[in-house]
């Protein structure tokens, strides 16, 4: 299946090669899965001057609930959801993935409680199985505002495809949503429920927040220490908030939401990832600051997809267009490849170099817009 790396040698030849050093027009050559090297050599497979960029590493995607949950009150079966999943990931250059899985419930689908673990499985079998055409790794999204998160965290957090933990708080008032009035709006629209029941679930919310939120806090931090994976705090709006992840060992910092955040971050040593559909779509949905004034300060050293799997490739190649940046192609592709990969600990993938994975993406413009060409995973071709 889409596992196995492709062990008979592979050339693309005719390519515009993204490189960390810079574009270099000249073929690749492909040897038991693992890049050779450069080659002047015209046979293989034709690029017809195509990028060929190393494949995208995403850190954070919610996109599998778009699948698990097609619709309200409707929970489609875990290994076909995934498979969905997976084609759509892969589809915009994606070839590694870290499914970002909800560890506890703030508010809206309290279900995510009892089908972590056997979406986990699912995601396992799949992996196992070979049928998916991306990597899959899993990073668990702790939600502290929930005491049964502990109890899901010591389930998951030791299993082999566990690479990558975050702490988050979704209880409004704060952080992601500081306007409690507007967030209750929304949230009663979205969970189709009336006034009086939302009024209830959120007196619920915060009372558990209040009660029980620094103890799932280090008690997530702790299991993610004791696992050395590396964790992130997400949703910092205050520089207290920023020193707080740091003090704790969070090495990243994953969607600041305020400069003020972003720059303690940064003084404090931690790396920032930023959302990629924020800075397509001009600014944050929530009312955040915005990841274009944060590529600006230089307060940004990966994106993520977040909400829109394609969006890393097509603000990789926004952003090295745009002469309000001073981002070339081969910086721009990183923040979406290398420097994802350095962060998580995968020194195998990230950058078109002799002897790592072949991970790789062909992209075509069409005006000034990507398209996904063909992929490779591990010297196989994937799409």
């Amino acid at each position: 299946m889409f596992d196995a790396p492709h062990n008979r040698p592979l050339t693309l030849s005719h390519a515009r090669i993204v490189t960390p050093r810079g574009i270099v027009e000249s073929g690749l050559a492909i040897e038991e899965g693992r890049i050779a090297g450069m080659t002047r050599a015209g046979d293989g497979i034709d690029l017809e001057g195509a990028y060929l960029i190393p494949g995208i590493v995403d850190l954070h995607t919610d996109h599998v609930e778009r699948h698990t949950h097609p619709r309200q009150g409707v929970l489609w079966p875990f290994l076909p959801a995934l498979m969905a999943h997976d084609a759509v990931v892969i589809s915009g250059g994606t070839t590694t993935v870290f499914d970002s899985l909800s560890v506890g419930a703030s508010m809206k689908r309290p279900e995510r409680r009892e089908i972590l673990e056997p979406l986990v499985a699912a995601l396992a079998e799949g992996q196992a199985a070979g049928v998916f055409r991306a990597d899959h790794l899993l990073h668990l999204r702790c939600e502290i505002s929930d005491p049964e998160t502990m109890a899901l965290v010591d389930a998951t957090i030791a299993h082999p495809l566990t690479r990558l933990v975050s702490v988050m708080d979704h209880t409004p008032g704060d952080r992601q949503s500081p306007d409690i009035a507007r967030w209750f709006s929304h949230m009663i629209h979205e969970m189709e429920v009336d006034e009086a029941t939302g009024r209830a679930m959120l007196d619920d919310l915060l009372d558990r927040s209040r009660r029980r939120g620094a103890e799932v806090r280090a008690h997530v931090v702790a299991a993610a220490r004791a696992r050395a994976l590396p964790a992130m705090s997400h949703d910092d709006r205050s520089a207290a908030q920023a020193e707080q992840a740091a003090a704790e060992g969070l090495a990243i910092s994953e969607f600041p939401t305020t400069v003020a955040a972003a720059r303690r971050a940064r003084e404090l040593g931690m790396a920032i990832v930023a959302g990629a559909p924020n800075y397509l779509r001009g600014g944050s949905q929530s009312g955040n600051v915005s990841v274009a004034e944060l590529l600006s300060l230089g307060l940004v050293d990966a994106l993520a997809s977040d909400y829109i799997p394609r969006s890393p490739l097509d603000a990789a190649f926004r952003l090295a267009a745009d002469p309000a940046f001073a981002h070339d192609l081969p910086r721009a592709i990183a923040l979406v490849s290398d420097a994802p990969a350095r962060m998580t600990g995968l020194s195998d993938r990230g950058r078109i170099e002799a002897g790592l994975r072949a991970d790789l993406v062909a992209v075509r413009m069409i005006g000034d817009q990507p398209a996904v060409q063909a992929v490779w995973r591990c010297g196989r071709q994937v799409f």
